[in-house]
């Protein structure tokens, strides 16, 4: 009915604007002045710098902070879990249902030992290399085929120091070295939204 009166009287149907297509983009770290500044929290410093540099502002929801990046049509839901690192599954499948995110629209920023210091990596799936945040996440999905962003941080630690370095603070060159490291990183997430998984790993990685 509704189409015979749009042709009677030669009314335009207003196209329906498809709602935008939805991005978890999830920083793995440990919540806590404490560990701001650690190597482990990594994926918290990359989506402050992203954050910063789109001009949001994180909020505090449950299971952690929250801030929404609008690009080109799509909405980016960048995630801090404040869940500590070894139960954030629990934070990413949460909000994952809640805002219904197709699984291959979620990325997992995380450290990475077995890589040399600022090297980004991103694969489709793979084991959580022992990495416990990683291990929750695959455990709590159910899956080990999610996109995540390895960002190294070397390892270079005395035998039976790992916990201790990896929990330590970025020393003075490597901050430094940091900054550069963390622009590319941005571009890496927004090639991730804009350009794909794929395009993104073949122009990223190893970098």
């Amino acid at each position: 009915m509704c189409q015979f009166l749009y042709d009677l009287f030669g009314i335009k149907k207003r196209k329906e604007i498809p709602p935008m297509k939805k991005y978890l983009i999830v920083g793995l770290g440990n919540i806590g002045s404490e560990y701001a500044n650690t190597r482990h929290n990594v994926g918290f410093q990359i989506l402050d710098h992203f954050a910063a540099k789109e001009e949001v502002s994180f909020q505090t929801v449950k299971l952690g902070d929250i801030a929404t990046v609008k690009l080109k049509g799509r909405s980016l839901i960048c995630l801090k879990p404040s869940t500590y690192m070894n139960l954030s599954g629990k934070a990413v499948v949460y909000w994952m249902n809640k805002e219904k995110i197709d699984p291959k629209n979620l990325l997992i920023i995380t450290d990475d030992l077995n890589l040399p210091f600022g090297t980004i990596r991103l694969k489709t799936s793979g084991s959580d290399g022992g990495h416990n945040g990683l291990k929750d996440i695959q455990d709590k999905l159910n899956t080990t085929n999610y996109n995540r962003f390895r960002f190294g941080i070397s390892d270079a630690f005395q035998k039976g120091r790992q916990v201790n370095y990896v929990l330590g603070e970025w020393s003075e060159k490597e901050s430094e070295d940091l900054k550069e490291r963390l622009d590319l990183s941005c571009e890496l997430i927004r090639s991730f939204v804009l350009a794909g998984v794929n395009i993104t790993m073949n122009t990223f990685n190893g970098k």
